[in-house]
């Protein structure tokens, strides 16, 4: 298989970004609503008396928070604070939903994990790592497939996504260029067809939610007629940015739950704490299973956000609680812009993983704690005696690593395996 070259954003376009210690000196000074906690009350009033525009999701992006000045409705911020936070935003964009931004607390932003998620941090401003840490460039085939797995095929059906998470892995893509996205529907699917091995179809993104109806019926009605594939999956957080994307849509509901019946139709989403396991989101877990979808979940694991087995734990206690299935938990990639921000060490993610896992029951253990490395999906399975760190590859790039298990020495601190 052949890479189609498809151009991706170089990591040369970000060096116009201040440096992390030019940017703490400024960042440091910021200061929070949080002792003032009238202030904070007001806040979160405020964007709950906006609650009507949450009834139409096209509505609600339109009102989504982009840029810095609108940071100081809930933040402090000089007009040199502003004047560089836009400069980091002119290269990492911002969006968040009005309603996510209602699930942070804003008596304590800086410890609050939905904060963390959403809204910029100095840590972004070090470049250290990789822009595709997947080999995603090489693994493309026609403009916006990928054919990295030999039964699946990926598709980057857009660049946009509700919410533009921090930790995002295709930082390089999402928000700024549409260049690796999906083109031609029925080239793709002529490229499935001719591929008789492929046995699924992962429609992502950005977030294969935020396009139209029409789009996506597009796709269903290309892919749900092919017969040596056996399920159709959609990669979203719109059940954890935007549920009423889904629970106020009837005519999406109607499409999945007519698709569905001739492909089984998955939908995997990315709840990374409870305290994103708000009523709204159950509601659109519940409407897609209504539908007959398949709900599963991968969480990333993310320091300052469910890096402690409670957290972790309690997340997975309620997931499988309201029905949705734990699918992976992943190490967090080292993105340029992400990595030092959001990283922490495989042995310190094990422990949290099986400390985590000591807390479920049958359902909740079955979830797999990996990484989805440029030679493929690889199990992290646990620490030796000797100290060694035990992998499996669950899914493999090349035939000859499927199922293979193996040995690494990590150095101390180490938080990924070198390709």
């Amino acid at each position: 298989m052949e890479s189609q070259g498809i151009p991706y954003t170089k990591k040369a376009k970000f060096y116009n970004i201040l440096s992390i210690s030019e940017y703490s000196n400024i960042y440091k000074t910021f200061t929070f609503y949080s002792s003032e906690p009238d202030i904070a009350d007001g806040i979160m009033e405020k964007i709950m008396n906006e609650g009507d525009v949450w009834m139409n999701w096209n509505e609600t992006l339109r009102n989504n928070v982009t840029r810095a000045q609108e940071l100081k409705t809930y933040m402090r911020l000089t007009s040199q604070e502003e004047e560089h936070m836009t400069r980091i935003l002119e290269q990492f964009p911002m969006t968040v939903t009005r309603y996510y931004l209602s699930l942070i607390d804003w008596n304590n932003p800086e410890q609050d994990p939905v904060f963390r998620m959403s809204i910029p941090s100095i840590r972004e401003t070090d470049l250290s790592g990789d822009f595709d840490t997947s080999g995603e460039a090489d693994n493309t085939v026609l403009p916006g497939l990928q054919h990295k797995y030999r039964q699946t095929a990926l598709i980057l059906s857009t660049h946009r996504c509700a919410m533009y998470c921090r930790h995002c892995f295709r930082k390089r893509l999402v928000g700024i260029s549409g260049g690796e996205t999906a083109g031609n529907v029925d080239q793709m699917a002529a490229y499935i067809v001719s591929h008789p091995e492929i046995t699924n179809v992962l429609i992502s993104g950005g977030d294969s939610f935020l396009n139209s109806n029409q789009i996506i019926r597009r796709y269903l009605e290309a892919f749900s007629s092919i017969k040596h594939l056996d399920l159709i999956r959609f990669g979203t957080r719109t059940p954890v940015v935007l549920p009423m994307r889904i629970y106020d849509d009837p005519e999406l509901l109607d499409i999945l739950a007519r698709y569905t019946k001739i492909k089984q139709i998955y939908v995997v989403t990315q709840f990374n704490h409870s305290n994103e396991l708000t009523p709204q989101a159950v509601k659109a877990i519940r409407c897609l299973m209504d539908a007959g979808i398949i709900v599963k979940n991968q969480t990333v694991l993310l320091k300052g956000i469910n890096d402690d087995a409670g957290s972790l734990g309690t997340l997975l206690k309620n997931l499988t609680r309201y029905g949705v299935i734990p699918y992976y938990i992943f190490q967090c990639r080292p993105v340029s812009g992400v990595k030092s921000q959001f990283q922490i060490p495989l042995t310190e993610g094990c422990r949290i993983v099986e400390e985590a896992k000591n807390m479920q029951n049958g359902q909740g253990k079955c979830i797999r704690y990996a990484m989805s490395h440029v030679t493929g999906k690889i199990e992290i399975l646990g620490q030796m005696p000797d100290k060694n760190m035990l992998f499996k590859y669950h899914q493999a790039k090349y035939e000859k690593d499927q199922g293979r298990i193996f040995c690494e020495k990590l150095a101390p601190g180490q938080a990924w395996l070198q390709g």
